[in-house]
């Protein structure tokens, strides 16, 4: 009895389009999922649970990462990287995500944008018609979020559709 009030109860949190961590079962229609991802070892729990979705709801996935230029400048004006570098690696590394859910039976398929990554993503789902959207969160404290944003944050409230962040 405790076991169904729970459901119902994660269900009813969930409907309200405001981020949910982990949970889903059963919850959604999704047709097209998109996995925000930085390629970090923070995004690698959302890249399992949104192709563990992607299976579970016979959902597209599109694997979206977001090459920000203004994190390739050292002070001074200096580049940490090339844009072109970067991208290079960035493609490399959605490319390899989104082999690992074809090779699990998932429409898979990639963008890889250039700005900043909240607005990108919200704009990328947008764009592909998203259901969902599946991001990873560094879990920074106060002081990262103050110097750093917290884009999985921000788009869980501006995002045109529901969000699910994925603890690390």
């Amino acid at each position: 009895m405790a076991q169904a009030s729970t459901d119902a109860a994660a269900a009813a949190a969930f409907a309200s389009r405001s981020s949910e961590h982990i949970g889903l079962r059963g919850t959604l229609e999704a047709r097209r999922l998109l996995l925000a991802t930085d390629l970090s070892h923070a995004s690698a729990a959302a890249t399992e649970r949104a192709i563990e979705l992607a299976i579970e709801h016979r959902a597209s996935l599109i694997v979206v990462s977001v090459v920000d230029p203004r994190r390739l400048v050292l002070p001074g004006g200096r580049f940490l990287r090339r844009l072109d570098q970067e991208r290079a690696h960035v493609m490399s590394g959605v490319q390899a995500i989104v082999a690992r859910a074809r090779t699990a039976g998932v429409d898979a398929t990639f963008l890889v944008w250039d700005g900043d990554p909240a607005e990108t993503i919200i704009a990328a789902a947008q764009s592909e018609g998203a259901d969902l959207i599946v991001i990873g969160s560094h879990g920074r404290g106060r002081l990262g979020r103050l110097i750093l944003g917290i884009p999985s944050a921000r788009v869980s409230q501006e995002a045109p559709c529901r969000v699910v962040v994925v603890p690390s």
